[in-house]
């Protein structure tokens, strides 16, 4: 069993920054491309952030040179980072990891609960 579980959301006002943080747990052999979507009302999810094992990053357009992912291999975990926040980024943000649970299986993607991002005065 695979948990991927989020930290970091909140209330924050423009121009304001804060950091999420997902760490995945349990039968873990290894993760690929780890990555963070967001889902605003009435729109579709979105990919904002993905880095792979080897550090490659790829951000939305809209997103870069403010936000930043990161991640900890030794630990499992993921980061991101959101400096200069607007209030179009308002949105619950979602964790996700390509992982490989045992040795030989197929990669998987997996998802953790999501967490509330409001940008607002």
């Amino acid at each position: 069993q695979v948990q991927l579980v989020e930290s970091g959301g909140g209330l924050v006002q423009p121009g304001g920054s804060l950091r999420l943080s997902c760490a995945a747990s349990g039968s873990i052999f290894s993760i690929n491309v780890m990555g963070w979507y967001r889902q605003a009302p009435g729109k579709q999810r979105e990919l904002v952030a993905a880095i792979t094992r080897l550090g490659n990053r790829s951000y939305l357009a809209s997103v870069k040179g403010r936000f930043t992912i990161s991640r900890d291999n030794a630990k499992n975990t993921v980061y991101l980072q959101m400096d200069s926040l607007k209030p179009e980024d308002t949105a619950v943000y979602y964790c996700n990891a390509n992982i490989q649970v045992q040795y030989g299986s197929d990669y998987g993607d997996y998802w953790g609960q999501g967490t509330q991002v409001t940008v607002s005065s």
